[in-house]
């Protein structure tokens, strides 16, 4: 069975940019649901939509691969999905270890989704001595002492840090010592790495505050915009009065009589 350690994506040296190998995995997921779906063919304006992205910028994307799908008719979905993952490396086995099994590290261990997307959860690792021996997703938690041998054994060479803060730096020290060369790191803070080693960091706190940022944006546009539309009935309405109390400047009321009172 073929593991990380032995088999290398091929996207660096095919120099596809990194900003394409961002987006690969957007376009998987809606040609996977395409595909769920027995959709034979996807034009590049669909499946751009489907993926949030404009279709120039797809059709870019996927020059890098050697694939320009045919006018009039599109993209073979079965075929572009096997050339993205191809090009992600998920047409083989990738084991994985996950370090921290708290809340996160548990609720990561029971995702359903590594398998069916070319990763093997290999092993479940905790500092805790409590937890060594305890069922997680059905894979036995092990005590970080054993950290080397596990990685060693199972070939492994993508490492996820769900630890505390604190203890995230030496786990990441000890995973790369071992041979992991890709780390996706949950813990709230900045790991220090070599050159050669892979860090993506998934920080959920982060993201929740540049939504309440973009919520308070909104809400300070609305109350302009309700303001604004305040002032400007405000000014109407005093314009509309002004013009009932000053006629046209011929002494007669506002219906073309003269007062019944004149001022002595």
């Amino acid at each position: 069975m073929a593991t990380g350690r032995t088999h290398r994506p091929a996207t660096r040296s095919r120099g596809i940019p990194e900003a394409t190998v961002a987006r690969l995995p957007l376009y998987l997921r809606a040609l996977t649901g395409l595909s769920e779906r027995s959709v034979p063919t996807v034009s590049s304006e669909e499946l751009a939509a489907a993926a949030g992205v404009n279709s120039a910028k797809l059709r870019k994307d996927f020059s890098y691969l050697g694939s320009y799908g045919t006018r009039g008719v599109g993209y073979d979905v079965e075929y572009l999905v096997y050339q993205i993952s191809r090009e992600l490396g998920l047409t083989q086995d990738w084991p994985v270890v996950i370090v921290g099994i708290g809340n996160l590290g548990a609720a990561l261990a029971n995702y359903g989704g590594f398998a069916s997307r070319g990763f093997r959860v290999a092993a479940l690792i905790d500092a805790d001595p409590a937890m060594a021996g305890k069922p997680v997703a059905g894979i036995p938690v092990q005590h970080s002492d054993d950290l080397e041998r596990i990685i060693a054994e199972n070939g492994v060479s993508i490492g996820v840090i769900a630890t505390p803060a604190g203890a995230a730096q030496p786990v990441c020290e000890r995973l790369v010592a071992a041979g992991v060369t890709s780390i996706l790191n949950f813990a709230p803070t900045v790991l220090t790495v070599p050159d050669g080693v892979d860090v993506r960091k998934v920080d959920l706190s982060i993201e929740l505050q540049i939504l309440a940022f973009h919520e308070q944006r909104k809400a300070g546009e609305e109350a302009d915009a309700a303001a604004a539309a305040a002032d400007a009935a405000a000014a109407a309405a005093a314009s509309a009065k002004g013009a009932r109390g000053s006629g046209d400047g011929s002494g007669k009321g506002p219906d073309g009589d003269v007062p019944a009172v004149m001022p002595a």
